[in-house]
């Protein structure tokens, strides 16, 4: 049977809507390691202390996957990045260039000579370093056929031993990009004596089935996401891959066994990692900005409105009278202390739920358990969960027995007033269809407060869903 070869991609997504730490790209790593993904595809280097570090860890932390590490289109850039990944135990170096005419043109500003050159150059270069070296077309679907062709087969002449051709636009169809892959084979008749790669941009939502037909077609290698933004599934490329294996003649080492829970913790951590990127990016936005007694409503509903929110006339006056009252009181009022205003003062709404009892139990030894009761419409209804920590734990609780989940934005906590006994303010700010909603609760134990703030900002949304 033929081997299929997946590469995952998900790390090279960063930089399109979700951000993970130093530990949590090495912690990714392991769990694709773990899972059986041939190769796992990292960012190249653009700060040199930085990335350097961040490679070489992953390199060091990967024992059965291939490392794969991109190059920039010039022979000397490859030195800094093999002694980065020099060190993993399966290293491979890419290549990556654009073959079609506008993208060449305006992403790397090189005539079609030009880029030949540098494609054969680089590639050779990484020869000299590394055994696995991948040549990567970018936007190969619009390029002219016979300048494709060119590039394709100067990688080979140089030196690469993978090919990977990507729908970057996304606009084929399974049968087309099938075709596609036929005429190339006819043209360039070397291509079968190098692994076939391919990638597949998802706008037609058709990558996963585009990608299955290159395997169709001789394609042995489908570079694929694990927390999928804009290209093949990996979850749904394995499964598809050992639903067709007797079909195909193929196999695949992805362990189906551990695909769902290890992508779902992959899942887990992109979307936490979105969260705190939004939350960094909001602080850093906001730090240092306040507003004083002398500034007017204009002023006020233009920080609210950097904060996220799209109050009503209504809400944005009863903002700005609570404003105004603490504004008398103090010199400056805070963006983080204007977000508390909105929580309190905007969209006051009858409440669906209201908390009844909770009891959360946590340690060092075991797993933070959050039983919660509320009280829909004067009815209990309740929920136990595990979560994360406390809060995450009753946050849970509270999704799995309302049937609602949505994007936890922020969670803010703040100390109200001094001592051992100090009250704990919280800000929980929920996002439900792109608008953002805030809760405020008050307690001395940081829990409860939290709860009663999530309550809030749950209140407003279904209250204005049930509106709507």
């Amino acid at each position: 049977m033929k081997k299929i070869r997946i590469s995952d991609v998900t790390m090279k997504q960063t930089a399109q809507g979700f951000s993970l730490s130093f530990k949590e790209k090495i912690e990714l790593a392991k769990l694709l390691d773990r899972l059986g993904t041939d190769l796992i595809e990292l960012e190249g280097i653009r700060n040199p202390r930085i990335d350097s570090l961040r490679i070489k860890s992953i390199a060091a932390a990967v024992e059965n996957s291939t490392v794969a590490v991109p190059v920039d289109l010039n022979p000397d850039s490859v030195s800094a990045v093999w002694l980065a990944l020099q060190q993993a135990k399966h290293p491979r170096l890419q290549v990556c260039a654009s073959v079609s005419a506008v993208q060449m043109e305006y992403l790397f500003h090189r005539k079609p000579d030009a880029m030949l050159d540098a494609i054969s150059k680089t590639i050779a270069a990484c020869r000299t370093v590394c055994e696995d070296v991948e040549f990567v077309a970018d936007d190969a679907t619009r390029s002219e056929s016979a300048f494709l062709q060119q590039a394709v087969t100067a990688a080979m002449e140089s030196g690469a031993t993978t090919v990977t051709l990507c729908d970057t636009a996304g606009t084929m169809l399974p049968a087309e990009f099938a075709l596609f892959l036929q005429d190339l084979y006819k043209a360039v008749p070397a291509l079968s004596e190098v692994t076939l790669g391919v990638s597949c941009a998802n706008t037609l939502s058709m990558a996963d089935a585009c990608a299955i037909a290159a395997v169709a077609e001789g394609a042995a290698e489908l570079k694929a996401a694990a927390y999928p933004l804009d290209g093949a599934s990996l979850a749904n490329v394995a499964k598809l891959l050992g639903a067709k294996a007797d079909a195909l003649q193929i196999s695949c080492n992805i362990r189906l066994t551990q695909l769902s829970r290890i992508t779902e913790q992959i899942t887990w951590m992109c979307q936490t990692g979105k969260n705190k990127a939004a939350l960094e990016e909001t602080e850093q936005d906001n730090s240092g900005i306040f507003l004083t007694a002398h500034d007017d409503m204009t002023a006020v509903s233009n920080l609210v409105e950097k904060l996220g929110y799209d109050l009503s006339p209504e809400d944005t006056q009863r903002v700005y009278d609570a404003f105004r009252q603490i504004a008398e009181k103090k010199e400056q009022v805070s963006s983080k202390e204007l977000d508390a205003i909105v929580a309190s003062a905007a969209m006051q709404v009858p409440s669906t739920y209201q908390l009844d009892t909770y009891v959360v139990t946590s340690g060092n030894t075991i797993s933070a358990t959050a039983h919660i009761k509320l009280l829909k419409n004067g009815q209990p209804v309740e929920g136990v969960c595990i979560g994360d920590g406390s809060i995450d734990a009753a946050f849970l609780a509270i999704e799995k027995i309302t049937g609602c989940h949505y994007e936890l934005d922020d969670f803010q906590l703040q100390a109200v007033t001094e001592g051992r006994e100090a009250m704990g303010q919280t800000v929980v700010k929920l996002r439900s269809g792109g608008k953002l909603y805030s809760g405020r609760g008050i307690s001395t134990d940081i829990v409860g407060a939290g709860i009663h703030a999530y309550l809030s900002a749950l209140n407003k949304i279904l209250y204005e869903e049930e509106e709507e």
